[in-house]
């Protein structure tokens, strides 16, 4: 494959101002030549005309040649930068594809249309990226607020990278300290306690949760925050949504079960995408369709990172406290609970004391009561699903763009030094060292260090082409 010389439109498709052309390979400098005309000063814009076989003009434009590895993909890359019309970019990449180095004298390989991510994949196999600054090419192409920018800009940058790769180099010297121990058994104990084992282990700890912070703040950043509003049919969860949105969303009635598909709805809050989803209120009821909604909201229960328990504030509307208890019980573990006290207007100030909550997994963030018809206490619960995602209101520092992959090697992370200081204080060094390799290695697989091609394959799959 790096054989071959790739070409692709690097811009988006569409009508507009400028459009590029980009093309990564070894016949890069046969193609320059042929369709420039001449050969190009590295790194300076040189405005010409693209010519065809014959030497007719196709457009006019500027051209930048980058000679590898100075580049972005570490090979000879060359840009053509002409007018952004879907024509006159196809005649361009029509062009360039119908070079032939062959003919030119020149050994190279096939010249082609580059696969999605392809560029950025040999940048990553020409040691120009590491993995994590690669994802997060895409992750700021794709970026849906400033602050995921941001997040994602950091990561390309080489923060999240630096962040693990003090980890592993934290892990190697701790390895080569027991290592050590293991060639003097008679000697161990008191060469554990000089060296600091335990100390070194218990930074390493602190070390990799800071990182798991910034990833978990990052990724909230990233995909943004699924948010589920639960409740009873009439407690206002569509008149939550609508408010929260800004627009009318839902439909809003006095009858008892006009919602009875999932509505999902984007909104931004200082910069944190939030998938609202608003679902059929839970009762029991004999309307089939009521059922299959009412199924549906269990299902976005199921997959909940925050749930929103609405209830009616004005005690028009009961609480069902074996139907929260219900919903405590199904939501993930790892999922956060805001109880909402809704139509703060109505509210009837003598109402009999809640009883005690069920016993649940699920963290209970507090309660909030609100208004969603006069907006009273919408702006505390906003700055409460701020503080789910783990964002001040201030734009974070030192948070970078994570994914899931990257989340799970953090975890997976966390859970062998965990085993690792179990077996430290059973005296078990053996173990203690196979813990620590174990740790380094789910580190390696965020930068790509020990990479599998079929992971490489899905994740430069999603780019888009071009890039």
């Amino acid at each position: 494959m790096s054989q071959d010389t790739i070409v692709a439109i690097a811009t988006a498709a569409g009508r507009g101002a400028v459009g590029i052309v980009r093309v990564s390979g070894p016949a890069t400098r046969v193609i320059m030549q042929e369709v420039c005309g001449r050969a190009l000063i590295a790194r300076r814009a040189t405005h010409l005309a693209f010519v065809d076989g014959r030497g007719n003009p196709i457009d006019d434009g500027l051209a930048i040649f980058f000679s590898g590895p100075n580049s972005y993909t570490g090979e000879d890359v060359l840009e053509l930068q002409g007018h952004g019309g879907i024509g006159v970019l196809s005649a361009v990449l029509n062009r360039c594809l119908s070079v032939q180095p062959r003919a030119a004298g020149h050994p190279a390989g096939r010249i082609r249309l580059a696969e999605p991510g392809e560029f950025t994949r040999r940048a990553f196999l020409n040691d120009k990226l590491d993995l994590a600054q690669a994802e997060a090419v895409a992750d700021l192409i794709n970026a849906g607020s400033e602050r995921a920018a941001q997040s994602a800009l950091a990561s390309l940058r080489g923060v999240f990278s630096q962040a693990v790769e003090g980890l592993q180099q934290k892990l190697i010297d701790l390895r080569a300290r027991v290592e050590a121990c293991l060639d003097f058994p008679e000697e161990d104990l008191e060469f554990i306690a000089r060296e600091g084992v335990a100390q070194r282990l218990l930074d390493i700890q602190a070390g990799l949760k800071e990182a798991l912070l910034a990833a978990q703040q990052g990724a909230a950043l990233r995909d943004g925050l699924r948010v589920v509003l639960v409740g009873a049919p009439n407690v206002g969860k569509s008149s939550l949504l609508n408010a929260l949105s800004g627009q009318e969303v839902a439909l809003v009635t006095e009858f008892a079960g006009t919602t009875r598909d999932r509505i999902v709805q984007e909104i931004v809050l200082q910069g944190l995408v939030i998938h609202m989803v608003d679902t059929a209120g839970l009762r029991q009821t004999q309307d089939t369709v009521e059922q299959l909604g009412i199924a549906r909201t269990w299902q976005e229960v199921e997959q909940a990172q925050a749930v929103l328990l609405m209830r009616d504030a004005s005690g028009e509307i009961a609480a069902d406290r074996g139907l929260e208890a219900l919903v405590l019980q199904r939501v993930p573990a790892m999922c956060q609970v805001i109880e909402v006290n809704n139509k703060s207007d109505l509210l009837i100030e003598t109402r009999p004391a809640p009883p005690p909550r069920a016993e649940t997994n699920a963290t209970t963030r507090g309660s909030v009561t609100i208004s969603s018809k006069t907006g009273q206490g919408l702006d505390q619960l906003r700055a409460m699903l701020i503080e789910i995602a783990g964002l001040s209101e201030q734009p974070a520092v030192g948070v970078f763009s994570a994914r899931t992959r990257h989340l799970q090697a953090l975890l997976q992370a966390q859970a062998n030094l965990l085993a690792a200081e179990s077996h430290l204080h059973q005296h078990q060094l053996e173990l203690l060292a196979d813990c620590l390799g174990q740790a380094q290695d789910r580190l390696a697989e965020i930068t790509g260090e020990f990479s599998a091609d079929d992971l490489l394959g899905e994740i430069f799959g999603s780019f888009c082409i071009g890039k």
